[in-house]
């Protein structure tokens, strides 16, 4: 069966027929993405000196609040393109020495997109394949990127469902992404290193939102219990506070004593396989400029 005529690719579950209108996350049966290009911000085993080859899709199954990427989560900024063009935009990254192939939201996009690594990897892809996402995804969603994907990249936005009601919308948030990411780690196993750069294994990424620092530990608590140091994990401070924000407590920034705090949580559970960010991260000029920058053969 063609999922896109009745799709369930995350736990949203709309079940629209994608060739016809569209659910959630405002996506049809086309790819589409907003960018192509080398990123050198993301954590230093991704991106490294030569960059991430990062390629932006449009659309956005989880639709927080508090999102950075407003023009292509929500208003849907972007141009389709074809399975062929996915995989030729995956080799000409490469071509321009990207360390890795970084698919950035790419839920709505799964089958487009395991087409064009099939098609991507015969035409002599080789560089290792990074899943970017929120983790608001089916399971099923996941087990059939198997076999792809060599890096996952989970986000864990929330351990409280409140808060995942609250600010996403995400009624099953925890549930789903414990699951989501027990069966990233069944795949691709503990993180491998070459030079430096991750080929093989799970980051997963928390952003730190105001005052839910409680939130977080547990978060870090599950983690490490759960997987030691088998996996690695990514703390961020770089909450930006966006226009339009519909919650007074989100109209803030990290507090660095909070931040602080919870380092030493994370230090003092074990936890030695984590990244974190300085200062200034909270910045509206690490926003992307999406501007259909790798879309088109030049």
């Amino acid at each position: 069966m063609n999922i896109l005529k009745k799709c369930n690719l995350c736990p949203r579950n709309c079940l629209v027929n994608r060739y016809q209108e569209k659910g959630y996350c405002k996506q049809s049966n086309k790819i589409r993405i907003s960018k192509a290009t080398l990123t050198y911000f993301e954590e230093p085993c991704i991106s490294n000196r030569k960059g991430s080859g990062t390629i932006f899709f449009s659309g956005c199954n989880m639709g927080c609040v508090f999102c950075q990427n407003n023009l292509i989560s929500k208003n849907n900024y972007g141009q389709d393109i074809t399975i062929k063009r996915l995989a030729e935009i995956m080799l000409e990254l490469q071509e321009k020495g990207a360390i890795n192939i970084n698919l950035v939201t790419p839920t709505p996009h799964v089958i487009g997109i395991i087409k064009a690594l099939k098609l991507a990897k015969k035409q002599g892809l080789t560089i290792p394949i990074i899943y970017n996402t929120s983790s608001y995804e089916n399971l099923n969603t996941i087990k059939m990127l198997n076999g792809l994907i060599d890096v996952y990249l989970p986000d864990f936005k929330y351990f409280d469902n409140k808060y995942a009601i609250k600010y996403s919308k995400a009624y099953n948030y925890q549930e789903v992404t414990k699951e989501v990411i027990k069966e990233m780690y069944q795949q691709v196993g503990k993180c491998q290193f070459k030079k430096g750069n991750i080929q093989k294994g799970v980051i997963v990424r928390h952003l730190m939102l105001p005052g839910l620092k409680e939130d977080t530990k547990k978060i870090l608590k599950y983690l490490y219990e759960t997987y030691q140091d088998n996996i690695y994990l990514s703390l961020m401070n770089q909450y930006t506070i966006m226009d339009n924000l519909p919650y007074q407590e989100l109209r803030q920034n990290i507090k660095k004593e909070d931040y602080d705090e919870v380092i030493d949580y994370a230090i003092n559970l074990g936890i030695s396989n984590c990244y974190c960010q300085l200062e200034d991260t909270n910045s509206k000029k690490y926003i992307p400029d999406f501007n259909l920058e790798g879309v088109n053969k030049s």
